[in-house]
């Protein structure tokens, strides 16, 4: 098998995707926290001490989507034409989900992207009620969606 982010002489890699032609990839990924009913009040009140818990789990979601390349080490630095996050309230499961959406015109895809972006704003929200409740549980980080490039598109 030939590993794509190792050389010939076995030592990791960027891979080269300059011969890549230039096409519209979007991504979509998704994740949800879920905690007591007490921390989820907290929030969908606004009565959290430290702010506003979702705005600030997006800001998070969109900077830690853009920091991809600085913390994922064989992701491409790539120039972003949109990022978009959207949070769903789970009332059943005193939960949220965050989907987070990845868009650019460029050589390579941006899954990593949005799912580092779907992470890192989950553990915002982790970070920011935890002072209520250390038992929540943040899962199904996923793709959803993936179009452009050579691999053509991928739905869940």
């Amino acid at each position: 098998m030939n590993l794509t982010h190792l050389d010939e002489n076995n030592h990791p890699k960027m891979v080269d995707v300059s011969p890549k032609e230039n096409t519209t990839r979007v991504a979509i990924a998704s994740g949800i926290i879920t905690m007591s009913k007490e921390a989820f009040n907290n929030v969908v009140n606004n009565q959290n001490k430290k702010g506003p818990v979702i705005q600030t789990a997006i800001v998070a979601a969109i900077m830690g989507t853009k920091k991809t390349p600085e913390l994922i080490p064989m992701c491409h630095p790539l120039l972003l034409s949109g990022i978009n996050c959207d949070v769903e309230q789970l009332d059943d499961i005193c939960g949220f989900k965050l989907t987070v959406t990845t868009k650019l015109s460029g050589q390579t895809g941006v899954e990593m992207e949005a799912l580092t972006g779907v992470s890192i704003g989950l553990l915002t929200i982790y970070d920011m009620v935890k002072a209520i409740d250390k038992g929540m549980i943040i899962s199904d980080i996923k793709l959803e969606h993936k179009s452009g490039g050579k691999s053509g598109d991928y739905n869940r």
